[in-house]
């Protein structure tokens, strides 16, 4: 089975994470901005960081033929340094519409302030403007109203639901995502949030339209398989390959091929891997054997 991780942090992973994603059947990723766990500083931290989300990390990932995309945004988190993310907001859209980006995202709520309200409704309209998606990280701490009040604000700004993707959900928020026409994404990570287990069970209870199964690995205690192995449990549970399928490929590809970035022939018209490529001349080998694809003197 081929596989999308519709969020996924790569920056935070190792080239044996994209190995490892690629010969369990993941074709793409998608990589929405997030914060990194230190509060960036200036501004010029922000634009080195969504260079690389554009630039580096989709050369790194083709090196192990999978193929990259991005969300770009200013995260929820960092939105609380008012006078950093005015300067944020200024830059975003020399990067939201570079070959790649699929959404505005991760947007949203942290601790539900102020701030955080008035930048997730600024790049809500910015989103309008460019026509693009949007990728909504809901709140940690009391999700269900971070939830209910990050929909409340779409609805208000004149998003469609259908154009919005509300990520890190539980079964306490899905139904009304659901019923209120959004997408439905789950992180699935090893001891918190939302376990394979736990996902297995919400799609048995929901079925599996507008729901989508990612990572979200990241730098912490995060498993960048989670989407296979989610995959690999519900074939076993005796789900059938269709409904699989459609939460761990179709409904990612419907979302965010929306923004016309993303597209299925990008990774079914195969182009051979060739680790002898350069980006602005540096390498991922560091000196190791590039592996050639379809060169009879590379086994």
């Amino acid at each position: 089975m081929r596989f999308i991780d519709p969020h996924a942090h790569m920056v935070s992973r190792t080239t044996a994470d994209y190995e490892a994603m690629a010969a369990a059947g993941v074709a793409a990723v998608i990589e929405p901005a997030f914060w990194q766990g230190q509060p960036r500083t200036s501004v010029g931290t922000f634009e080195d960081y969504f260079a690389t989300l554009v630039g580096w990390e989709r050369f790194r990932a083709s090196q192990f033929g999978i193929r990259h995309y991005c969300a770009i945004g200013l995260n929820s988190k960092e939105a609380n340094n008012t006078a950093l993310a005015e300067e944020v907001m200024d830059i975003l859209p020399r990067y939201v519409c570079k070959e790649g980006v699929v959404a505005i995202g991760e947007i949203g709520y942290d601790d539900q302030t102020d701030a955080e309200d008035k930048y997730f409704r600024a790049q809500l309209e910015l989103a309008k403007e460019v026509d693009m998606p949007v990728m909504i990280h809901t709140p940690h701490r009391d999700k269900k109203r971070g939830t209910s009040r990050s929909m409340d604000v779409c609805i208000e700004h004149g998003l469609a639901p259908g154009r919005v993707v509300i990520d890190h959900n539980n079964e306490e928020t899905v139904k009304e995502v659901l019923d209120r026409g959004f997408w439905a994404a789950f992180t699935i990570y090893p001891h918190t949030k939302m376990g394979n287990a736990r996902m297995a069970d919400v799609v048995k209870q929901y079925g599996p339209e507008r729901i989508i199964v990612d990572s979200s690995c990241d730098w912490g205690v995060s498993d960048p398989l989670a989407v296979p192995k989610t995959a690999a449990l519900m074939l076993k549970r005796g789900f059938d390959e269709e409904t699989i399928e459609t939460v761990t490929y179709k409904n990612a590809l419907a979302a965010y091929g929306q923004s016309g970035e993303i597209k299925e022939e990008h990774w079914s018209e195969h182009q051979p891997i060739d680790q002898t490529q350069l980006f602005e001349g540096s390498s991922v080998l560091r000196g190791q054997q590039p592996k050639i694809e379809n060169d009879p003197m590379i086994e």
